[in-house]
């Protein structure tokens, strides 16, 4: 009985080894020849498909409160004229990239996990290894590049739209002048800003994308198998998502200093 709580109070540490040694075998299957193109270029054309309208759908009420918080809050200060570039480093540092990943996990995720799952228990996999086809270079190379380039781009389009939501609000319901949130841009943001906010896009999309593979290609028990490695994969990747944000950010924080107005 002892034998068994252990085992059991020990799965999550073989599990999250199992994870990281599936994403060495990925990272070895970049390097690898022959380069899946046609592969890569569909399933990036999917997941930007299913991806890019919730995104900029999203990022819209994303702006839209960071703006009204932030404008409320240094309103109270007096710093009307920092409205727009406290907006903006919220939106490009944070709101961003979590939009992102959220959506590139929810949905490129789960259509990963549910395709490979698929694949799994009908016995494809194991039909390509015995063919002497690796089904990491040949189906989870691919999926994860195209979620780490479509995050990139994502990320962008939620930078954008986010901070035009947030001048529509600011400007309209918050009596703020144009100008004054148009100017503010660069008076704490900085560039590194913009590259931490591809950075973390580009990682949390290759995060979302090594997850939602590893889970589908360890489906088990028919259909029923491959839904809860869908809703795995999504769980998990949320949650390492967090938690990497928060790593990311504590480091830039240490490495490049804040700019003072």
């Amino acid at each position: 009985m002892a034998t068994l709580t252990a085992s059991r109070a020990l799965a999550p540490v073989g599990t999250a080894g199992k994870l990281f040694a599936f994403g060495l075998d990925v990272g070895r299957g970049l390097f690898r020849r022959p380069f899946q193109l046609r592969e890569f270029l569909q399933q990036a054309w999917f997941i930007a498909s299913v991806t890019i309208v919730p995104t900029a759908l999203v990022a819209i009420p994303f702006g839209a409160v960071i703006a009204l918080q932030v404008g409320g809050l240094i309103k109270q200060f007096g710093a009307q004229s920092f409205t727009g570039s406290a907006a903006v480093l919220a939106v490009v540092r944070e709101a961003g990239p979590i939009a992102t990943s959220l959506l590139i996990a929810g949905a490129g995720g789960s259509a990963i996990a549910a395709d490979l799952g698929a694949r799994k228990i009908r016995e494809e996999l194991d039909a390509m290894m015995v063919l002497g086809i690796d089904p990491i270079q040949r189906l989870v190379v691919p999926r994860v590049l195209a979620c780490m380039f479509v995050a990139v781009f994502l990320n962008g389009l939620v930078s954008v739209v986010g901070v035009a939501g947030g001048y529509f609000f600011n400007v309209v319901l918050q009596d703020g002048t144009p100008g004054a949130y148009l100017a503010s841009f660069t008076a704490l943001a900085q560039l590194p800003d913009v590259w931490q906010g591809l950075i973390k896009a580009l990682v949390f999309g290759l995060i979302a994308a090594i997850v939602a593979s590893y889970k589908g290609m360890n489906a088990a028990g028919g259909p029923k198998g491959v839904g809860d490695a869908v809703n795995e994969s999504v769980v998990i990747t949320f949650m390492l998502l967090f938690v990497v944000n928060f790593v990311m950010s504590a480091i830039y924080f240490q490495l490049v200093p804040p700019k003072t107005g």
